[in-house]
């Protein structure tokens, strides 16, 4: 699914050996909709690689994950990347970024970053864009650059939950980073989170990341990032601790969701011919477990045994998961997104994105009519590039981006580039203009004829 889609959506560990020293690295996805995969594992890290393009600079994206990473303290390494295009401009690149990174209040040591730029595709990078090596020798040399973990070795046994993994044979897996002491296997520990009863647990195996595989070991130390098996109930934002000194660390804070969606049991004319799990209590369950590693994610249940009301960051995060769900399997009914509403301060609030639009100057006169219908408000237009393409930037409502992207696909001949960012909750800005086309329903199978339809 993330090939097709071209994007990250589940944030993903690997470990490498270079100089003698084990590096963890940790992807993160980019959208905004996603920002609880990025939330919950910033804390196994201790800085940041933060890839822009050579030509294109910093997006909507880059902002959300690089001021999730600035408010923790990280210090950053800039990799400019795709320096081998023809259009590239990195002195500009570098200059947005510096900007990006003032914007979203830096410190003064975090806006001193150290840059390194790169071809990943052709496997080259260097300290200056004239001069790169057929090795990421710079990129990883800066790496080494980065704080080292701040960890302590002797201290008593702390280990944060950040995912929740499953393996048909060990079945419930823990993957955490070891801020405090070490583990060793069958150790007995505690289970710990502010608020709730510590639970008793003993440690199955122990595994760390090596490559794209997970090695076996028999005692891993502070600062090491392990997959744990043998806890069965444990959760997210958990601290493994020993059974001596249980101190919890604080749990991991997830935003709240924007949208919700109704999920039911299929009961029209067409039900059971696609799926295999198509009863209630089968749709219950999976959304159910996928609370238990989705973090930003959020079920409701309604008036309705048949109905469930999921909650999510985005219409993109709640697309995944019926798309994953229609693929294992389950046969599901949805009803039409909606935003979550809010009042704050006796004010009735709602979601607002911040969009990005890259179009083809020619096209750019529907992309800003199709925005003003939907109460967006522009506050950025650049100039024409060299490869003839312009930007847009606009506030809107997330109201207005439900459905969007499939007209400005159209209007613009599937050349838009639309990005988003959430921005937070704002003043209720009135109604939205319904549907211009009516819809025909079809509720008998059957021949259609052209004259039928006119």
């Amino acid at each position: 699914l993330e090939r097709e889609r071209g994007i990250t959506i589940l944030a993903k560990n690997t470990a490498i050996s270079y100089k003698g020293i084990r590096l963890n690295i940790v992807d993160t996805p980019g959208h905004a909709d996603f920002g609880g995969e990025v939330e919950r594992v910033l804390n196994m890290v201790d800085g940041v690689l933060l890839l822009v393009d050579a030509v294109e600079g910093p997006k909507p994206q880059t902002r959300f994950v690089l001021r999730k990473a600035l408010s923790m303290g990280l210090k950053v390494v800039v990799v400019v990347n795709k320096i081998d295009r023809p259009a590239s401009r990195p002195e500009w690149v570098i200059d947005a970024t510096f900007d990006l990174f003032c914007e979203l209040g830096a410190t003064d040591d975090q806006t001193d970053f150290q840059v390194v730029y790169a071809s990943a595709l052709r496997r080259m990078s260097g300290d200056t864009p004239n001069q790169l090596q057929e090795n990421m020798q710079p990129v990883l040399d800066a790496v080494l650059n980065l704080p080292k973990p701040l960890v302590r070795m002797n201290g008593p046994l702390q280990v944060m939950v950040s995912n929740i993994d499953y393996d048909d044979f060990k079945g419930r897996l823990a993957i955490g980073r070891i801020t405090s002491g070490a583990i060793t296997k069958q150790q007995q520990v505690i289970i710990g989170h502010p608020g709730k009863e510590n639970k008793n647990a003993k440690i199955s195996e122990i595994f760390v990341f090596d490559n794209f595989t997970k090695k076996a070991v028999d005692q891993a130390k502070a600062g090491d990032i392990v997959v744990i098996s043998g806890l069965t109930d444990i959760e997210i934002g958990d601290t493994i601790c020993e059974s001596s000194n249980v101190i919890p660390l604080k749990p991991i804070e997830v935003e709240e969701p924007t949208v919700r969606m109704a999920f039911a049991i299929n009961t029209s004319e067409f039900a059971g011919r696609e799926g295999k799990f198509v009863t209630s209590r089968n749709i219950r369950d999976r959304l159910f477990k996928e609370l238990e590693r989705n973090v930003a994610m959020k079920v409701e249940l309604t008036d309705s045994a048949d109905t469930f009301e999921v909650l999510g960051r985005g219409a993109l995060h709640l697309t995944i998961l019926i798309e994953t769900m229609r693929r294992e399997g389950y046969e599901i009914m949805v009803g039409a997104p909606s935003v979550i509403m809010k009042t704050v301060d006796g004010v009735k609030c709602e979601p607002f994105e911040e969009v990005e639009v890259e179009v083809k100057e020619e096209y750019m006169g529907s992309v800003v009519d199709m925005f003003g219908r939907r109460k967006g408000i522009m506050f950025d237009m650049g100039s024409v590039n060299s490869e003839g393409m312009m930007s847009v930037r606009y506030l809107v409502p997330t109201r207005g981006l439900l459905g969007v992207k499939n007209q400005l696909l159209s209007a613009t001949r599937g050349t838009a580039i639309m990005n988003t960012l959430f921005a937070g909750y704002k003043p209720y800005c009135g109604d939205l203009e319904s549907r211009q086309n009516g819809s025909l329903v079809a509720h008998e199978t059957g021949k259609v004829t052209t004259n039928g339809i006119e």
